[in-house]
Parts: C-alpha cells; structure tokens; sequence
C-alpha cells in the first residue's frame, strides 16, 4: 500500500472504491451520490461547450448501467440549463438500475431528446461519454464499439464520467483487449484511478479531474498507489553550499559498452554529469575511448578494472551479453555501493540463476529499470502480459528480486519491495526513442551517489526524465525527431528550477 505524504495524490482500486461508495450510500437517500455526479458532470460540460465555440448540441452517449444514470442526470441538468442536449442510449430504458432509470425520468420531464445511431454523424459541440464505466471488464461490442472508433476519428471534445468507455480503471489496459474512447477530460469520481494514469489511460483520460461527491475522506482505506510529485523527493532539489566541492556529489560509474555499442554508456554517463555528480567514470566493456569528445570531464575507463569503491553504480547500458558481460554484471552486484541495473544488466539477471542469488544477497540498494520486455523475461512471461498490469507487474518484479523497480512506459511504474506504488505523470512520445533509457540510468546513477534514499532517487529521477521531455516539446524540439542526447541539458535545467 502506498505511504501518504504532503502532496499526496491517492489512487485507489475498483474494489477499494466500491467498497466506500456502498458505505457512503448507505447513509444517504437513494439516488444522492447519481444526483452528484449528474451535477458536478453538468458543470464541467458546461465550461467545455462554453470554450468550443460551437452552438451545436451536447451528445450525451447513457449506457445501460449506472454511468448511463450518471450521463442522463448531467442531460436532464444541461437542458434545466437551455444548453441544447441530445442522448444516444443503447439500452432498454426499462431495464436500467433503479437511481438510472430515475435519471431517465428526470431527462424527459426536462424534455430530453434522445437521437437514433443514424443522427450520430451530424454536428456536435462536445459530447459526454456516460457509455461504461468501471464494472467493465470485456471488449465493447457492436453497435457501440463501432460509435466509439466512429468519435475517436473526429476532433470533437469529449468527456468522459468516471472513466473513458474501454479503458480499464485499475490497469489502463483496453478491456478485453477491445477499444476505448479517446477523450480530452475525465471527471472521475470518489477517488483517482491508476489506469488514468498510465498504459492507455493517458492516451484516453486527457486531464483527470477527482471530484469525491462529498464521501468522508474517514471512508477511504490506504490507496494501492499514488501519482508522484515533486514532494515525494525534495533532495533531488537542494540548494549546494559554497563550501561544497566534486567530493560532495558522489562519484558515478556506468559500466557497459560493449563494441559498437558505447555510445549507450556515453549517454548515461553525460546524464549522470549534466545531473550534478561530482565525478564519472564511463567504463567500457569494449574498445576504450581515449576521452569523450564532447564531455572530456568524463573519464573513461576500462570496465573490467574500473573501482568500484565510492558513490553509486549503473550496470547494463549497451554492455551486450557476452561471458565478459556476466564476469561484469557479477562483479558489480558484488560492491557495497547503490546500484543501477538496465537494459542487458537486465536480461543477463533474467537468464542466470548466479546473478540473481547475488542480487538476493546485496546489503546497498538496488534500483531495477526495465522497459515491458526485459520486465517480461524478469517475470517469466510476455510484454503483452505485463503491460495487462503494469501496477502488479512492477510490484512482482521488487517483490521477486528485493529492489526498487520502475517500470518504464506511459505512466511509469515505481515500486517497492515493500508493495509502495507511484506512478509518473511526466512525460511525452519524446521519450520514445532509441537511448532514453540510458539517460534515465544515469540520472538515477548521479541521484544515489548524491546520497537520496534509492525510492526517492527513482522517483526523482523518472519525474525529471520526463520533465525534461515536456521541456524539450514546450521548446519545439520534438515529439518527432527528439533524440536522447538532447535530454541531459534539460535535465539540468529541471534540476535548477527547483519547484
């Protein structure tokens, strides 16, 4: 379970916020919290046909459960409003739960009209997605199915009431692999999702909104994770004294680069620079560079020989997996320093029972960074599989292996062996680019050698990583055609904003 801090943002289960809203109901007259949410989805409807600039009718797509209920509640509201209000409702209005069908009622006295399939291609301003919501948990099936790909292909601005139609609230997977409505804002209610927040759920939440329905926060058990802030790792800001020198910010050693493949190293150890450690060392499992051209502060070493005997180490950009590479993997595990394994690091842990009961044996932190395939061959199963869960498959792999692990990805994953989950709310397609990862290893490499707990350093890290990207698009460099070498500099920058 997650640990609350100052700037908590919880998340919670499906079957956490079930469990609230049934206490919540039953203290309250029946139809209270539809009634509020009906509201509180009226008003934000309201703003978003107020800014689009259109005189056309809300469509307000009611599905056959209570979001449907929700969805006419807002309807019947917007036309107490004179905004114009059309309903598409794919269900048998005499079968809806008992608050929906009250919802219904309430929509025809307040002369609700309600369009046929065939209307839907017509103008709107905005529509509102009131289709499913959490009780989802199987592919969307024609008619509606086709309705949502037919609104996802149209720049028309949609919200969503609770969560978009397809997605699914715990994990952000499609449910049953089906499709989801891709909306620009969700009103999401009692509490925040994690599958808002990351695999689909940021192509299809847009901005999240929490609005409780006026539940008592004393309802509301510990969350299953958090979205994280800068608040959970104040030391990655901390202002340096004059009297400080390259001693006080911790050594960094990346150790790979095998032959053709050291510029993966040259990315993690020009981060690791950028991001304010004292000194670092490349360290190459193949051919030496004599110094680094554009970074000659770095010095370059070779790996089989390299001390390992201060500040902090990251094992595994481009090293390869040759023999060397596992002679070098082992060693590494076997410092007393905080320790980094990515990328080959990664599968070489996976394939060797050895490495792993040497992992299982380190005293000093180990901070884990697989991407959802080398998460997979940790977990033995495919990307497919972890990406169904992105929360339980970072937690396993901590859980498994003792670490701190962050599963990269939309929305990456930060977990604990002790079960704290947060998941990242930075980031851009930037990041999907050949090296990134190698960045973010260095980053984290700087982090530990500074001296940050290895949770606060992982979250600090995956914060900035991403960060940095938002920079780079906000400066036009990017989405397209951004390159991982461009993010250290704005990592730097991140690092002196302190927020």
């Amino acid at each position: 379970m997650a640990t609350a801090c100052a700037e908590t943002r919880p998340l919670y289960s499906i079957v956490q916020l079930r469990a609230v809203e049934q206490t919540a109901m039953a203290t309250l007259p029946p139809g209270t919290l539809m009634q509020r949410a009906g509201a509180v989805t009226a008003s934000a409807a309201a703003r978003m046909f107020a800014g689009c600039g259109s005189s056309a009718p809300v469509l307000v797509l009611a599905g056959p459960g209570n979001n449907g209920g929700d969805a006419l509640e807002a309807a019947a509201q917007l036309a107490l409003q004179r905004i114009p209000v059309r309903v598409w409702m794919p269900a048998d209005a005499h079968r809806l739960p008992a608050d929906a069908r009250s919802a219904h009622a309430r929509a025809l006295e307040q002369g609700v009209v309600f369009v046929a399939e065939a209307e839907l291609g017509q103008p709107w301003s905005i529509a509102i997605d009131g289709l499913f919501g959490i009780g989802l948990a199987r592919a969307i099936a024609a008619p509606v199915a086709g309705v949502i790909d037919a609104l996802n292909r149209r720049d028309l601005p949609v919200l969503a009431i609770d969560v978009p139609s397809g997605l699914d609230a715990d994990t952000g997977a499609l449910a049953g692999g089906g499709t989801a409505l891709r909306v620009r804002q969700t009103v999401t209610f009692i509490g925040d999702k994690p599958g808002l927040h990351t695999g689909h759920g940021r192509d299809c939440a847009g901005s999240v909104v929490v609005e409780r329905l006026g539940v008592d926060a004393a309802l509301f058990p510990p969350p299953v994770a958090e979205l994280n802030t800068p608040g959970h790792f104040p030391g990655a800001f901390a202002a340096r004294r004059h009297a400080s020198h390259k001693g006080s910010f911790g050594d960094v050693t990346i150790i790979g680069g095998a032959d053709g493949m050291g510029g993966a190293v040259l990315l993690a150890a020009r981060t690791a620079a950028l991001a304010g450690a004292g000194r670092v060392f490349a360290a190459f499992a193949g051919v030496v560079p004599a110094f680094d051209p554009v970074h000659p502060e770095l010095m370059c070493r070779a790996a089989q020989g390299v001390a390992l005997g201060s500040g902090a180490a990251v094992a595994g950009p481009g090293l390869g997996r040759s023999r060397t590479a596992v002679d070098l993997v082992a060693r590494t595990l076997g410092c007393a320093l905080p320790l980094v394994l990515d990328a080959d690091a990664l599968n070489l842990l996976a394939e060797e029972p050895a490495l792993q009961a040497r992992l299982a044996q380190r005293r000093a932190p180990a901070l884990l960074t697989p991407h959802p395939l080398e998460a997979a061959r940790l977990l033995g199963c495919d990307a497919a599989g972890v990406q169904a869960d992105r929360l339980r498959a970072a937690s396993g792999i901590a859980q498994r292996f003792g670490a701190t692990v962050i599963l990269k990805g939309s929305g990456s994953v930060i977990a604990a062996p002790d079960g704290c989950c947060a998941i990242n709310t930075t980031g851009n397609p930037a990041l999907a680019t050949a090296g990134s990862g190698d960045v973010l290893s260095g980053l984290c490499g700087a982090l530990l050698a500074r001296g940050l707990p290895v949770r606060e350093a992982a979250l600090a890290a995956v914060w900035l990583h991403g960060a940095a990207a938002d920079a780079m698009v906000d400066d036009g460099i990017g989405p397209v055609g951004a390159t991982a070498g461009e993010l250290p500099a704005y990592i730097r920058r991140q690092l002196n904003r302190r927020p």
